[in-house]
Parts: C-alpha cells; sequence; structure tokens
C-alpha cells in the first residue's frame, strides 16, 4: 500500500501567479484613478466656459442697444492684456469678461497668480449675418478631434506638448439674437 503526501501548503508557483494577478490589477486600479482625474478636469474646465460664454451673453442681451460694441475682433483672455476703457458698459463688460476669462476670480495665496478659470482661457464676440456668436475656448487636456474650421476663436493657439493640429482645443459657443425694433 502507498503512503501519499498531503499538500501542507501553496506552492511557489502559486504565490507568483496570485502576486502577478494582483499586480496587474492594481496597475489597472491606478490608470482607472488617472483617467478619472483628467475626466475631472476637464469636466471643471467645460462648465466654467459654459459659465462665462453664459455671462457674455447676458450681458450682451441686456445692453441690446450697444451690442456693436461687443465686437471683440480679436481673442480675449489667456495670453492678453485686458482692456482699461470703463467708459462705456459695453467696455466694462469686454474688460471684466477678458479679466474671468484669465482666472480672476480666483488667484493663488499669494494673489499673484489667476488659476480661477480654464487653462488657457479666450473669449471671442462676433457678428455674422445679424447674430451676435460668443465663443469661449480653452486647452484641453488630452487630444480628441479639431474644431471645425467655421470656428475661429482660439485657432492654432493651442498646439505645443502633445497636441498639434488644434487637437487640444475645446470650445463652446451660443448665439445671441438682437431684434431690430
Amino acid at each position: 500500500m502507498k503512503i501519499r503526501k498531503l499538500q501542507a501548503g501553496a506552492s511557489m508557483v502559486e504565490i507568483l501567479v496570485t502576486l502577478v494577478i494582483i499586480a496587474f490589477g492594481l496597475l489597472g486600479m491606478a490608470g482607472l484613478q488617472m483617467r478619472l482625474q483628467v475626466s475631472e478636469v476637464e469636466s471643471y474646465q467645460r462648465s466654467q466656459a459654459l459659465l462665462l460664454l453664459n455671462d457674455m451673453a447676458s450681458r450682451l442681451a441686456t445692453n441690446r442697444n450697444a451690442a456693436g460694441s461687443y465686437v471683440t475682433g480679436t481673442t480675449y483672455g489667456s495670453g492678453m492684456t485686458c482692456p482699461t476703457a470703463t467708459t462705456t458698459q459695453a467696455q466694462r463688460d469686454l474688460k471684466e469678461w477678458c479679466q474671468n476669462l484669465q482666472g480672476a476670480s480666483e488667484t493663488s495665496n499669494a494673489g499673484a497668480t489667476k488659476q480661477g478659470a480654464m487653462v488657457g482661457g479666450r473669449g471671442c464676440v462676433e457678428v455674422k449675418d445679424d447674430d451676435y456668436f460668443i465663443t469661449v475656448a480653452w486647452q484641453g487636456m488630452t487630444g480628441i478631434s479639431a474644431p471645425p474650421s467655421s470656428v475661429t476663436c482660439g485657432a492654432n493657439l493651442y498646439d505645443g506638448g502633445n497636441c498639434v493640429n488644434d487637437m487640444c482645443r475645446r470650445f463652446v459657443t451660443t448665439i445671441v439674437r438682437i431684434a431690430t425694433l
């Protein structure tokens, strides 16, 4: 009669396989956490852009008699000096909007660094066929697809690093129609 030895513990191969499975699972969780943080930043930036977009649309609609004064002709916000003129309501609105696009609503502890808006936030007000197009553009965290060529606000200002051909430019736009009475 043969006497069999009973297995007394886990073999070294079983322990190594378990460690490999756990390591892959932890790497997957770390990658998921990193992707969630990027998505959270993208979501925050989009909500900030929508707030600034609605702010300017409301300002323009409220001051409809001087709506033509809101047409920027240039890009406002990041990388520029905001206008200083405050003679008219439109000038005050554009100055405040420019500062908000730069992040003036929140500053660092020392108060020198503006950080309350989107990365590279820029805004434009254009008029086409008696409609006012308000656009807010910003730097996305990863490349996706370039916006249509009809959206010119911030075009070619977001290339660099891992982004080329405006692949990281994000934008939101709205139309404000002023009735002729």
